[in-house]
């Protein structure tokens, strides 16, 4: 059973570096053919893609593989609310996280 979770864990190991590999080389390319000619930007390795997809993924990929139990609680738990409830929510949602906050006026 050990030596079965062993050789699994090994095909998946393989499987990864040559997504990556695959993926990397793909996104090194493109650049290398795009970017230099219509901006003058330089060429890049195969490191510097690797790293700039990983740095897209954490920027913009979000962070499907993690958290997905907690999503799926917040979103049941969301689902159970009433409409009023649901608005005093997103009330308190957008005055903690909005970008134009009003400041109050000093009478007198």
């Amino acid at each position: 059973m050990r030596s079965f979770m062993i050789l699994k864990a090994i095909k998946i190991l393989v499987l990864v570096t040559l997504v990556v590999t695959v993926v990397g080389v793909v996104v090194m390319s493109l650049w290398n053919w795009l970017l230099p000619p219509l901006a003058g930007w330089h060429p890049i390795t195969f490191l510097q893609a690797t790293a700039l997809l990983v740095l897209c993924r954490i920027l913009f990929g979000g962070h499907r593989g993690l958290g997905g139990h907690w999503r799926q609680h917040r979103k049941q738990r969301f689902e159970r609310m009433t409409p009023e409830e649901r608005q005093r929510f997103r009330d308190g949602l957008s005055r903690r996280w909005s970008c134009s906050r009003e400041t109050p006026h000093a009478e007198g």
